[in-house]
């Protein structure tokens, strides 16, 4: 099975604290590394938990509140300095560039890779990447400022073949591909035998949807419905709800609520406000709406495990 899961580097909200940074996520999807956020000390973060900051090849920034992007002109001139070659994009609000311009010239960076810079804008369903392993999107999200959250989902897999099917039809190896691809296979006496005899199906592709930062907001629900793991901010309790409307956050109770109305199948909520020294409030409240929620804990790994469709135990190629 080849790897899916959120690695949670940062889960304070805009003020850190001394047991947790600013927002920072790495999404690990087959053998790539995909950063999204980069609060203050990100870097120190990647060091502490050995995350290879040089296999980082995308960036994603939901918006402009410092402790989501200002961590990304250090781990950028860190990057320079261990010798980067190779480029790095980044996603993230217009502006961005403007800033990370002006900061990478007068920090003397000489830059030894290429920096790609593309704006996104706060709209929900843009395609930012679309390749053989994946496909991200945005998801508009509902803060103070445009803010942008994003979906990630697995390409599926090719089907494996029956090795029984191969013996019973006597299959050469140069049809194994298109079959594999969908296609039937016709024997030598002429019968066609149609490709679910032939194969078993692969694992369904499995999803991961970050909102933060966001109000509660119904709207993401069809966009998120199904989606294996759901990160949504949970800033505050539900005895806080008016704190959270005037701020555009959500409370753990709302970020909940949004996991039971999208059917995810698991829901982490971060983005805690510093008054929590202890986020079992949230954790349990959170709970009492959808049972499946875990806190947002630095340096912990949520994988996401495959669904298999059919048994496998007849062997496969």
């Amino acid at each position: 099975m080849k790897p899916f899961g959120l690695t949670v580097l940062g889960s304070s909200s805009a003020l850190p604290t001394s047991s947790r940074n600013p927002s920072a996520h790495v999404l690990t999807l087959h053998d790539r590394l995909f950063l999204i956020d980069c609060g203050e000390g990100t870097q120190i973060q990647l060091r502490r938990y050995r995350i290879r900051m040089q296999k980082i090849q995308h960036i994603f920034i939901s918006h402009l509140h410092g402790d989501h992007f200002l961590g990304l002109p250090g781990l950028i001139s860190t990057m320079g300095l261990l010798g980067r070659t190779n480029p790095l994009t980044i996603f993230g609000p217009e502006s961005l560039k403007e800033i990370l311009d002006v900061q990478i010239k007068h920090l003397d960076a000489h830059l030894g890779f290429e920096l790609h810079y593309h704006a996104v804008a706060p709209q929900t369903g843009i395609v930012l990447i679309d390749d053989d392993t994946v496909n991200v999107t945005t998801i508009a999200l509902n803060h103070r400022i445009p803010c942008t959250g994003f979906l990630f989902k697995e390409k599926p897999a090719r089907p494996n073949i029956r090795k029984e099917a191969i013996r019973k039809y006597d299959i050469p190896v140069d049809a194994i591909g298109s079959i594999k691809d969908g296609a039937p296979y016709t024997t030598s006496e002429g019968k066609i035998i149609p490709n679910s005899e032939l194969v078993i199906p692969p694992p369904l592709p499995r999803s991961f949807a970050y909102c933060s930062d966001t109000a509660y907001s119904e709207s993401i629900i069809d966009v998120i419905h199904g989606v294996d793991l759901l990160y949504h901010e949970a800033t505050f309790t539900s005895d806080l709800e008016d704190r959270a409307r005037e701020t555009h956050h959500s409370t753990a109770a709302q970020a909940a609520e949004i996991a039971r109305k999208a059917e995810v199948r698991q829901l982490v909520i971060g983005h805690f406000s510093a008054r929590y020294k202890d986020a079992t409030p949230l954790l349990n409240e959170a709970r009492t709406i959808f049972s499946d929620t875990l806190l947002a804990e630095e340096g912990q790994h949520y994988p996401v495990d495959v669904v298999v469709t059919q048994s496998a135990e007849n062997g496969t190629l």
